[in-house]
């Protein structure tokens, strides 16, 4: 199987020429298997290498002084992770993986010739990169105006549509190897409320969490509550 077999997948990725994907292809530097809870990226470190996620999930966050993280993106396979960090050449945010991942590596130098040879790919590739600016700023909006079991509920929606895009979801069920305290910190909440949260869910038989996997009892009615709109995703339904 192709590497980047998922790559825009059920987005644009009809538009990658097979030259394209060749391209993309060419351009891995090396493929590696990595632990749970494995740091790829350092704020603030220069970095010369994007990561590409075949399998797993990682997530991009922030800590405060108190060294409290908060998650500010939380990534499923097919994800270009940090090719925002190509033409920064830093970040300013921690990258790192929540449960085993195997992913590909992309010098920056490769991305250099990719961009300087084929316009079409350099045009979604950035297409990616905008892609994480309208997940951010939906992020922004939960956390700022959605109640608590709202803002758990839009997490899961999110997380539920960006893995049916690449087949790891069938609308019901799939995996999650997210704690309660990394609930939190992508919600803004302690582990305690977040208990209280997802039991609300289950009550109100929507969904419900056990051991990693996710069960979505109502999914339309998961998506009322948490005012979730999956236009932001650029998902072709």
């Amino acid at each position: 199987m192709a590497i980047f077999n998922d790559f825009l997948r059920n987005r644009r990725q009809d538009e990658l020429s097979a030259e394209d994907l060749q391209a993309l292809e060419a351009s891995i530097h090396a493929v590696q298997n990595v632990p749970a809870r494995h740091s790829l990226a350092i704020s603030r470190q220069p970095i010369g290498m994007s990561t590409y996620l075949i399998e797993g999930f990682i997530c991009r966050y922030m800590d405060d002084r108190e060294g409290v993280r908060q998650l500010v993106a939380v990534h499923v396979a097919g994800d270009f992770v940090d090719l925002h960090g190509y033409p920064l050449k830093r970040l300013d945010h921690d990258v790192a993986t929540l449960g085993p991942c195997r992913i590909a590596l992309v010098r920056h130098e490769a991305l250099d010739r990719l961009v300087s040879d084929r316009p079409n790919l350099t045009k979604l590739l950035w297409f990616s990169t905008l892609l994480d600016a309208a997940m951010h700023r939906e992020w922004i909006f939960r956390l700022g105006r959605l109640d608590a079991v709202a803002r758990v509920g839009h997490f899961f929606c999110e997380i539920e549509a960006k893995l049916r895009a690449v087949d790891l979801s069938d609308g019901r069920q799939f995996s999650l190897p997210l704690t309660q305290a990394d609930l939190g910190e992508a919600c803004g909440m302690t582990p305690v409320h977040i208990n209280r949260m997802l039991k609300e869910l289950r009550e109100r038989g929507l969904m419900h969490m056990q051991r990693g996997r996710v069960t979505i009892l109502d999914l339309p009615a998961l998506r009322r509550l948490s005012e979730f709109d999956p236009s932001y995703l650029y998902i072709s339904e």
